[in-house]
């Protein structure tokens, strides 16, 4: 393995702002998927074990993907700065996560079908959900950025899913009302009150 594909693989963690899976990195750098593993665990070597106390930065694995990422020590302060805006679907999830935390990813799938999975490594990029192996599926939880990320004054789970279900509707709303405007018809009263909070029904397993 040369150190040249060392950094090839390093620049396109950097780069990507979001986990990768080996198949991704293979067909994005030309590189075999043995090389891309390789050089996935030599970064890991480097930043997460011999430079750990010289860098802010960590590679992770999220799931059956790979991500570098700031520090937990050091997130506060950065995610602050330039928080990326979440679409209403992705934010969704996010409130079915927190509504129902801890929650299997398993009876998530249930409710909102395989996107579950690409939803779940997005936030976790983000450090809003955290996951824990739990047998065959992964447990889901919001982490402690979660209240601070959306300007949360509490960290009571009911008055966090109260917030969560007005955003998510107020999402809805506005996305319809923008759509309504470019077709130049106004959004009646009734399809404003159709909106429902996320699905908090769960499936047993």
């Amino acid at each position: 393995m040369s150190v040249k594909e060392d950094r090839i693989v390093e620049s396109l963690l950097f780069s990507a702002g979001k986990p990768l899976s080996v198949e991704e990195m293979q067909e994005t750098t030309g590189l075999s998927p043995k090389h891309v593993t390789d050089s996935i665990e030599n970064l890991m070597q480097s930043y997460n074990i011999d430079r750990k106390d010289d860098t802010s930065l960590e590679i992770v694995k999220a799931g059956n993907k790979f991500i570098m990422q700031v520090k937990k020590t050091f997130t506060d302060k950065s995610m602050m700065v330039a928080k990326p805006e979440i679409r209403t679907d992705l934010l969704k999830t996010l409130a079915l996560i927190a509504f129902h935390q801890p929650v299997k990813q398993s009876n998530l799938r249930h409710m909102i079908g395989e996107r579950i999975y690409g939803d779940v490594d997005q936030l976790m990029s983000m450090h809003l959900v955290h996951s824990e192996p739990h047998g065959a599926t992964e447990v889901l939880t919001t982490t402690r950025l979660f209240p601070e990320y959306f300007g949360i004054d509490s960290t009571k789970p009911e008055e966090i899913r109260e917030f969560l279900a007005k955003k998510v509707i107020g999402h809805v709303v506005n996305q319809k009302q923008s759509e309504s405007s470019e077709k130049e018809e106004p959004m009646t009263d009734e399809e404003v009150t159709e909106e429902e909070p996320p699905q908090t029904q769960m499936k047993p397993e």
